[in-house]
């Protein structure tokens, strides 16, 4: 059942990565530091003190930068290579438990986490079209606050978090599909 769960937390913390990459890499490492979870090397260095400040000094500025107008078409640019690569670390680090190649581990989180990157990109302009931009900043707020919900979820009932993450996955889908429904009707 461990290695089930250790696969299950993986996926949510991938996913949360996909959505923004500093608050599950913050969790972690400050669960990490705190003795509350065990990473093995490389991804111990995720507690250090250091690597979390760093974490979170870059993580406050992505979470204000992506609530300006401009800026957070910027940002998306480059979160999407930043997220993906926090997604493949939070697998890789997470799934040792299920005794997974590393490769594999890395591989799976970087699809997770990218996919998920790829579905809010594609999501993105529908809010920034149907808003003129002003809902930006809230669903930057909701993104983050998913992200945040699926971590917790992740670390403490895997199983929540993956049932979270396929409906996610589901709603961005829904989401993306009837917004490009109404942009074929407004241009045919």
């Amino acid at each position: 059942m461990e290695v089930f769960s250790g696969v299950l937390s993986a996926l949510g913390l991938s996913g949360a990565a996909g959505l923004n990459a500093y608050i599950p890499l913050f969790l972690v490492g400050v669960l990490a530091n705190l003795g509350l979870v065990q990473l093995d090397q490389p991804f111990d260095l995720l507690g250090n003190t250091w690597t979390l400040l760093v974490i979170f000094l870059v993580g406050l500025a992505d979470f204000v930068g992506d609530k300006i107008p401009g800026v957070d078409h910027v940002l998306h640019l480059v979160s999407g290579w930043v997220g993906a690569a926090a997604g493949a670390v939070l697998f890789a680090s997470q799934a040792g438990v299920a005794d997974l190649s590393p490769t594999l581990a890395t591989a799976l989180g970087l699809l997770v986490a990218g996919g998920i990157q790829t579905g809010r990109a594609a999501v993105r302009p529908a809010a920034t079209t149907l808003t003129a931009g002003v809902g930006n900043p809230v669903v930057s707020t909701v993104e983050d606050g998913l992200s945040l919900g699926l971590s917790v979820l992740a670390l403490f009932v895997p199983a929540l978090a993956a049932l979270g993450l396929l409906g996610l996955v589901w709603w961005a889908w829904r989401l993306y599909r009837r917004w490009g429904q109404r942009r074929a009707v407004h241009t045919a």
